[in-house]
């Protein structure tokens, strides 16, 4: 079996999780490749992260940003994911079982017994280009927030216009992005047994209040206008725009898998207090 290892960068209690589970691991007949960043604090030998996708499972340690980071390069491969203390809604493992969690998904595996859960992402196109998957959320924006950042939007859902307005941008979210940043603009939870995105105008000047569609719902975002604008997707810019031009955000065809114990929702939200 091989399995990949990341942790979060500058966190030393994560890097020491690493070591071990990488001893550990390698004395269960596992091979195992740690991402370069970890591998530097380590001072072993680096995988770079865009290869982690010929690993068999990949193990996340830190918060929802590491494991967003691992998914980034792990593209179809599952994660498992272990919290160090953040709200965690992707990390279901805590730092003192995560050996022993891990452990036990290495024999299940190779017993043919690991179980996988699908969650969707999204996937964003325009003419010509296709951005990467993303787990949280798109979002089609101007180039900076703020009252001199806005962009022209006309949102469509599956051809049918919901909205048409000046506005900071739009962003849409999978019901696990919904607790993300599409909860600090004041979009609504989604439990993750709900099959829906969210379409969230951010400041929009005019605009609708936020809207749960379907999971195979198409949403086409029209930017008009001279200004400038950006795809960014889990906080990171997937495309610069040259409007006018349309931006189409739908389910992404491969989902994001995740090993190991699911997370209690609603004890991860207490969290959020």
């Amino acid at each position: 079996m091989y399995v990949g290892l990341v942790a979060q960068k500058n966190n030393s209690r994560a890097a020491f999780l690493a070591a071990e589970l990488r001893q550990q691991l390698r004395a269960e007949g596992a091979s195992v490749a740690v991402d370069t960043t970890t591998a530097d604090t380590l001072d072993v030998d680096g995988t770079p992260i865009d290869d982690f996708d010929d690993c068999d499972l990949v193990v996340s340690i830190g918060g929802d940003g590491t494991f967003l980071y691992a998914a980034r390069g792990s593209d179809g491969t599952p994660i498992l994911g272990v919290n160090l203390g953040e709200v965690g809604f992707l990390n279901a493992v805590g730092p003192d079982e995560a050996v022993d969690v891990v452990l036990d998904q290495v024999a299940a595996f190779r017993a043919g017994e690991m179980t996988v859960r699908e969650t969707p992402r999204l996937a964003a196109h325009g003419d010509g280009w296709t951005a990467p998957p993303t787990t949280n959320e798109v979002v089609v924006q101007g180039p900076i927030r703020g009252p001199s950042g806005g962009v022209d939007l006309d949102v469509r859902v599956d051809g049918s216009r919901y909205s048409s307005s000046r506005a900071d941008g739009v962003l849409v979210a999978t019901p696990t992005g919904s607790t993300a940043y599409n909860l600090s603009e004041s979009g609504p939870l989604v439990h993750p047994g709900v099959d829906g995105l969210v379409v969230n105008e951010m400041c929009a000047r005019e605009g609708m209040p936020p809207l749960v569609v379907g999971l195979d719902s198409e949403i086409t975002v029209h930017v008009s206008g001279s200004d400038e604008a950006v795809v960014v997707g889990d906080g990171r810019v997937l495309r610069e725009l040259d409007p006018p031009t349309d931006v189409r955000v739908g389910r992404a065809d491969s989902p994001m898998r995740v090993a190991g114990p699911t997370s209690d929702f609603f004890e991860a939200l207490g969290k959020l207090d």
